[in-house]
């Protein structure tokens, strides 16, 4: 079995104004559908969160597992 990429941060709560993921940037649907959409469908849907994070209402307050391994790396994180 392969793995599937996820933008999932652990952060799983939805902006009620814009509809997304604090975390993600995904919908209720999107995240439902996840595992039964298309590589490309995920991918088309992975291009689109940076832009939908922008719009949310408020930022997660605790380091989220990616941003803790980038930092661990060494990495610098947007």
């Amino acid at each position: 079995m392969t793995a599937i990429e996820s933008p999932c941060i652990l952060v799983c709560s939805i902006d009620m104004k814009t509809g997304y993921c604090f975390g993600c940037g995904r919908t209720r649907e999107e995240i439902g559908a996840w595992l039964t959409m298309t590589p490309e469908t995920r991918r088309a849907v992975m291009a689109a969160l940076p832009a939908r994070l922008e719009t949310v209402e408020r930022r997660p307050r605790r380091e989220t597992r990616r941003t803790r391994l980038a930092r661990e790396r060494g990495e610098t994180t947007q």
